[in-house]
């Protein structure tokens, strides 16, 4: 080939990779300005007074395309499938519990994102806020309102593998005393103190004695469900493959996922309850691999996400094993049942 040829080429690719990056950028322009506008069809959205003191409402983050798209919305939780109320406070993760929020919020830089949690009062004002040093992945608040969690990812984003690292914060709303990691607790596995560098936390769920939560602790390429104590500063291990606990309103079950042999790599989970009194596990009805810390609508069932058109849909599911799983709202994800 001549160097002529060599350039005549040289140059062609060049042009070929222009244009490839080109209509790159204009298709992702077209896809947000497209986010920014109502789909036909979507949940009806409209700007209105959201609080989390109105009984027998649901408050989650709304995915639908449109000027309210990341925003904390409300609906009547007995018609989570209606039209939605915008608050206007976007959050990527969310929760609420007893008039107290935590909201995981991206602050969007020239270069590059940041992370930040928000404790919100009733009528979503911000009290305090906090670094999160990678991407929201868990919130909670306990049922006191008393205290806030939170888990981001500090490394990898994903659950399904073993190359990631997280970390898991938890806030004393009232005091605004901040445990930044739950790795400085002791741990206490089968009976005797534990130590690895390779420890990871996520998902906590908190007890309504606002001393006890659950959490799921994972080491050496297994995960166990620990129970946490904030007076003492120690987290004891009790069963293995549990990843993103719930417990029940009554205080005696745990929800979450567990890995099943069998399952693709990439979604492993099957959702089940565990008797934190007989540690027998009940398998749920949902047979598709849930990602998502689910939450009891009450002590009778179970509502989490799975991946939608729009981002994620809201599924909910007998909490005993019967029944079958039935969608409850489209385009919505990290929901709160305020009681």
């Amino acid at each position: 080939m001549t160097l002529r040829s060599r350039i005549l080429v040289l140059a062609s690719a060049v042009v070929v990779l222009t244009a490839v990056a080109l209509g790159a950028v204009l298709h992702a322009s077209a896809r947000a300005e497209r986010r920014d506008h109502t789909q036909a069809g979507g949940p009806r959205v409209a700007a209105g007074r959201v609080t989390l003191t109105d009984p027998g409402r649901l408050v989650f983050r709304n995915m639908a395309w449109g000027p309210h798209r990341d925003e904390l919305t409300s609906v009547p939780a007995t018609a989570p499938g209606g039209p939605r109320t915008a608050s206007g406070v976007k959050c990527l993760r969310f929760y609420a519990d007893s008039g107290t929020g935590v909201c995981l919020q991206a602050v969007h830089g020239p270069v590059s994102d940041t992370y930040r949690a928000l404790i919100l009062d009733a009528r979503l004002h911000t009290t305090a806020h906090y670094d999160v040093p990678g991407i929201p992945s868990r919130a909670r608040v306990s049922p006191s309102g008393r205290f806030a969690a939170w888990t981001a990812f500090v490394g990898g984003d994903s659950y399904a593998g073993t190359n990631f690292s997280t970390r898991t914060a938890i806030v004393d709303t009232a005091t605004g005393r901040l445990i930044p990691s739950l790795e400085q607790f002791r741990i206490m596995k089968d009976g005797r103190a534990y130590r690895s560098p390779d420890v990871n936390f996520w998902g906590v769920t908190f007890s309504a004695d606002d001393r006890t939560f659950y959490a799921t602790l994972a080491t050496k390429g297994k995960t166990y469900l620990i129970r946490g104590d904030l007076t003492t500063n120690t987290v004891t291990t009790l069963h293995p493959n549990v990843e993103c606990p719930s417990l029940s309103p009554d205080g005696t079950r745990i929800a979450y996922k567990k890995r099943v042999a069998g399952l693709p790599a990439d979604a492993p989970w099957g959702l089940y309850v565990l008797d934190l009194r007989t540690m027998r596990e009940t398998p749920l009805a949902e047979e598709r691999s849930v990602d998502d810390q689910a939450v009891w609508r009450d002590a009778h069932t179970i509502v989490y996400a799975l991946p939608g058109d729009y981002g994620a849909d809201l599924y909910r599911v007998p909490a005993d094993g019967t029944g079958a799983p039935q969608r409850i709202g489209s385009a919505a994800v990290s929901p709160a049942y305020l009681h």
